[in-house]
């Protein structure tokens, strides 16, 4: 098993109170599995991600544990997490071409991270020429600065950059989000080549676009409000959801060749709740047509079937009376 996460609960810190952004999250990653995570805006994708890699101040570890390759991860130290960033643990951050320093030649920062984790850059030189060829930039990019790059160039750099010492998981938060139709494909695929090639041993890859996912992942984690409402493999989750949520979520999707005026694209009706004040139980249940009373309780992210998690008192069993 790659990654282990249980009962990971994250709260951000302000003057208001405590921003309940991720709550109880508990799943796996195996080994080669690609996992996608998914949700609306402010659901709790990022600080998911950004728990698992360097949880600094606003946000605050309320309990949990991670587990990478059967090792405890100290989420909660940034100074002790810094030996296992880029090494063990890598991010392609949101926003990624906006990441690299204008005031250096890509070049110039790669050894001066690969110099920070003690690698002589020199050595490797020849698998970083491999990689660029991998990813079709030429080699004359370390000799260039950001600005001299195209999104799409920058991108490929950053991929790059983040996955030359082989972490064993790496995160791709929202990467083809400002990118071409062609580019986002591009990308997309260089990801599962890297998983192929054994750069990095399992990834989660972050993103609105659930058609990236579908032709990418192995498996899909859906989030709601800071908790996760189901996780099944790829297929599963496109063709038989079970969360009411999830449901909506892909019945929300426009579909190839369907025209407007044969079916109009539906919403989901009302808004996900404040987290610094979200109701108890269940945070969809204010919105789910299937809400009952039990639903004020928070229901446990169960195994329905092999690989099929679900957190829905509904599809637990449960009926009013239970």
């Amino acid at each position: 098993m790659s990654l282990q996460v249980d009962n990971l609960t994250v709260y951000y810190q302000t003057l208001r109170g405590d921003v309940q952004a991720l709550e109880g999250a508990t799943f796996s990653i195996a080994d080669g599995e690609i996992m996608g995570l998914a949700g609306e805006s402010g659901c709790g994708k990022s600080t998911l991600a950004n728990s698992l890699i360097r949880l600094v101040p606003p946000m605050r570890l309320v309990r949990g544990q991670v587990r990478l390759d059967g090792e405890v991860l100290p989420i909660d130290d940034a100074r002790r997490m810094s030996d296992y960033r880029f090494s063990r643990v890598s991010v392609i951050p949101q926003y990624a071409m906006n990441a690299l320093n204008p005031t250096r030649k890509v070049g110039k920062m790669m050894a001066e991270l690969l110099g920070s984790k003690g690698v002589d850059f020199a050595a490797t030189i020849p698998e970083l020429k491999r990689r660029l060829d991998l990813v079709e930039l030429s080699h004359d990019v370390l000799k260039m600065y950001p600005i001299e790059l195209s999104g799409g160039m920058k991108q490929r750099v950053v991929m790059v950059l983040s996955t030359l010492l082989n972490p064993s998981l790496l995160i791709a938060d929202e990467i083809t989000s400002a990118l071409d139709v062609s580019t986002q494909k591009a990308v997309a695929e260089m990801l599962v080549g890297f998983r192929d090639r054994g750069f990095v041993k399992s990834l989660i890859v972050i993103t609105h676009d659930i058609s990236i996912l579908y032709q990418i992942a192995d498996t899909i984690l859906i989030m709601y409000a800071g908790q996760l409402a189901e996780k099944a493999p790829t297929d599963v989750i496109i063709r038989a959801p079970r969360h009411p949520y999830t449901k909506l979520l892909i019945a929300s999707l426009p579909e190839v060749g369907v025209r407007y005026a044969e079916r109009r694209l539906s919403g989901i009706p009302g808004r996900p709740p404040l987290l610094l004040d979200p109701p108890a139980g269940c945070r969809f249940r204010e919105r789910c047509s299937v809400a009952f009373e039990k639903c004020l309780e928070a229901p446990p992210f169960v195994e329905l079937e092999p690989g099929h998690f679900v957190a829905c008192w509904k599809e637990l069993g449960e009926d009013v009376d239970g």
